[in-house]
């Protein structure tokens, strides 16, 4: 019998190495993050074999032409990131990533309803991703929106001269990604899923931001896995994205290295969410990097304690009765990760890599592979 129990042991250890060396190199699993060029750390500070693809953000569209331009104070991080990243992890993939958000939202729209405009961003955006040796390009902030069948058109001509430039280059195609947001099934805006599904190599579903402490009169979790169906969460928009067409195996689980204090309107020593409040906390906006999260927990001593809610998969804690946290600590971060590998969703994209603290959630998050590994060898 022990000799029988070494030999399975042997076995099962071999195997595992096998399978866990083969889940680590697997190219399909999607390990993302976004580098925003105006965070504190440089871009030779990222622990860049935590990822397979690094995403530097952000470029813009000039509203005269629709070129693309960087900001010449963030120019020379930009034309040097892929290089610095590549020094850590060789096999890193860079994404250029490109505004088009609220405040670019009335020039996004103008390009995509002249064709003319779209070619001059088109051409413009795989130039500058070239020159700046980037290995793609990403859409962030464009939200859902009336002009569905022009943004449809936008990515069919966007992938078609991708191609045509890979073609004529002898170089790798460009990789072409975007950034999705939540949508409820009442929604009359939506997104080109059928176009988005054929062009786009992936799509990260921005899973946070729900609710803000500027925007609303009572605490709410700004990135719940889970919730009823009176409030947002990531399962219920995913499933949505599901069910008007879009395929899980191109879709990333947004991570957010980011959490929101919101001010309560009558002191509660245990608020939650649902708790009248009015307005943000500590900042001007309410938000803090993961990174300033715990530094602010630290500074109370034993006298703030985070704790995890497995009903809507988030962290939270109340200061002197006044103030109310959520955010992602590592048990949420390795929870979302299971969900997407449960999902079968492609990986997940993490916002942003500069607010992590000595690179524990990214660690967490990476080291879920094992989890899994473990968990369906046994299914």
């Amino acid at each position: 019998m022990p000799s029988n129990l070494i030999v399975f042991c042997t076995f099962f250890l071999t195997l595992f190495s096998f399978k866990s060396h083969s889940f680590a190199d697997n190219p399909s699993w999607v390990k993302a993050g976004y580098y925003y060029s105006g965070n504190e750390i440089s871009a030779s500070d990222i622990k860049a074999t935590l990822f397979t693809h690094l995403l530097c953000a952000f470029a813009f569209i000039n509203p005269t032409n629709y070129n693309i331009f960087i900001n010449s104070s963030e120019e020379q991080k930009f034309s040097t990131f892929t290089k610095t990243v590549k020094l850590q992890n060789p096999s890193v993939s860079t994404l250029l990533s490109i505004w088009g958000g609220r405040e670019d939202s009335s020039v996004f729209t103008s390009m995509l309803n002249e064709s003319s405009h779209r070619k001059l961003f088109i051409d413009s955006s795989i130039r500058t991703a070239r020159f700046y040796g980037f290995h793609g390009i990403d859409l962030t902030g464009a939200r859902p929106s009336s002009e569905v069948a022009n943004f449809g058109t936008l990515l069919k001509e966007w992938r078609a001269a991708i191609t045509s430039e890979a073609r004529n280059s002898t170089k790798p195609e460009l990789l072409l990604v975007m950034a999705g947001y939540y949508l409820k099934a009442s929604d009359s805006l939506s997104y080109p899923f059928d176009s988005m599904q054929e062009n786009l190599d992936w799509v990260h579903f921005v899973a946070y931001d729900y609710y803000l402490p500027k925007m609303a009169s009572a605490t709410a979790f700004h990135a719940a896995l889970y919730g009823s169906s009176d409030w947002d969460n990531t399962d219920s928009g995913i499933r949505e994205w599901r069910r008007r067409g879009f395929s899980s195996k191109k879709l990333l689980i947004g991570l957010p290295y980011h959490g929101y204090a919101w001010k309560l309107v009558t002191p509660a020593a245990n608020g939650g969410v649902g708790t009248p409040a009015s307005g943000p906390a500590i900042t001007m906006d309410g938000s803090m990097g993961y990174k300033f999260i715990k530094s602010y927990i630290k500074s109370f001593g034993n006298g703030v304690v985070s704790r995890y809610n497995a009903s809507f998969v988030v962290n939270q804690f109340t200061v002197a009765s006044t103030t109310w946290v959520n955010f992602d600590d590592v048990e949420v971060i390795r929870a979302k990760v299971f969900y997407a590998r449960e999902n079968g969703l492609l990986g997940y994209n993490v916002f942003q890599v500069g607010n992590d603290e000595n690179w524990e959630l990214s660690i967490g998050a990476g080291e879920l592979q094992h989890n899994w590994l473990m968990w369906t060898m046994f299914m």
